[in-house]
């Protein structure tokens, strides 16, 4: 079977891990970069073999690439994706795919328009970890309480409390602790729990200058809460877990899982086993190439990503988190 030709835009540090993903899958061949810069494309195509560089968007959409990967900032999500489904390229689309809930029904639109696969890049949805924790669910009973905790201190923090603001601490680019980190454990719970039984409560953080540094969400199910937590200014020193009446299971990271601890209410703990993967994005691609091969839509993800974005705008709303994309036409 022949590998599927794939696209790439965005040159950051998760495009990195991307391509990294790519060589050990059987799915595709790395085939062009979108680079708004010639310098910057070029630097990145030649870190990852990649033959052909555009700093033309119309000129990369026409090429022969059959999928694209967008990692571009959260702002240009919904308009890259909508031209590249145009253009009939399926797309791979970095969490969180959009700015808000209306854009994404849009994107999702134009995807079924061109009969491709529209698929969120969020890792942990894909990750064996998050099937081994649902297996281990019934051992530990009516579930009471949840704790989804993913807090991580940005890389670009450091130069933020030194004066100088980068794009990542900037909302007009649809950045929030929410949008950037917060997604995940949202995610995670949405995957084990489906949506909260009632309205959520959401409380964030702000940075001096009105950016989310942080935050935490109330979820309510029946019989129990999930707490969401999440920042950009700190790290976690505490795992996720889930406690039910007859025990408890421990999640180490939200976004990428290294270990899941089970712990009976009697008992000894115990370490529950899973594929893993030193670069966990594998699996997201092989179930991309898998949908578009039977070419079909994800419409069981969809509903996750949709659902996720409803919880995403309502949390915005409780805390006055406005982006410029929530006002513009696509």
């Amino acid at each position: 079977m022949s590998k599927l030709k794939l696209g790439i835009i965005g040159s950051n540090f998760v495009s990195d891990w991307l391509c990294e993903a790519a060589r050990l899958t059987d799915d595709f061949t790395l085939r062009a970069v979108y680079s708004r810069t010639a310098e910057k494309g070029s630097d990145f195509a030649a870190k990852h073999g990649i033959d052909t560089v555009y700093t033309d968007l119309e000129e990369f959409l026409s090429s022969d690439i059959d999928a694209v990967y967008i990692a571009s900032p959260n702002c240009m999500h919904a308009p890259q994706t909508i031209a590249a489904v145009r253009h009939g390229k399926h797309v791979l689309c970095e969490k969180p795919t959009a700015s808000n809930h209306r854009e994404l029904c849009e994107m999702f639109r134009e995807a079924d328009k061109s009969g491709v696969v529209l698929l969120e890049a969020m890792r942990p949805a894909f990750d064996p970890a998050l099937a081994a924790v649902r297996d281990t669910l019934p051992r530990i009973g009516k579930v009471r309480r949840a704790s989804f905790e993913f807090c991580q201190y940005s890389s670009r923090y450091d130069k933020f409390r030194a004066g100088e603001v980068l794009q990542a601490f900037k909302s007009e680019f649809s950045n929030a602790a929410v949008m950037d980190i917060g997604v995940y454990p949202i995610h995670f719970c949405l995957r084990l729990f489906g949506s909260p039984s009632e309205d959520i409560f959401s409380k964030s953080v702000m940075l001096e200058n009105g950016f989310e540094g942080s935050g935490e969400i109330l979820m309510p199910y029946e019989g129990f809460t999930a707490v969401i937590s999440y920042a950009k200014t700190f790290d976690s020193v505490t795992p996720s877990f889930i406690s039910g009446e007859d025990g408890s299971i421990l999640i180490d990271k939200m976004s990428a899982p290294r270990k899941i601890t089970y712990i009976p209410r009697k008992g000894e703990a115990e370490d529950i086993p899973f594929d893993l993967r030193e670069n966990n994005m594998v699996f997201e691609l092989s179930e991309f190439a898998r949908l578009i091969r039977l070419g079909c839509p994800d419409l069981d993800h969809r509903r996750f990503s949709l659902a996720e974005a409803e919880i995403l705008d309502r949390v915005r709303a409780m805390n006055g988190i406005v982006f410029p994309a929530d006002h513009a036409s696509l």
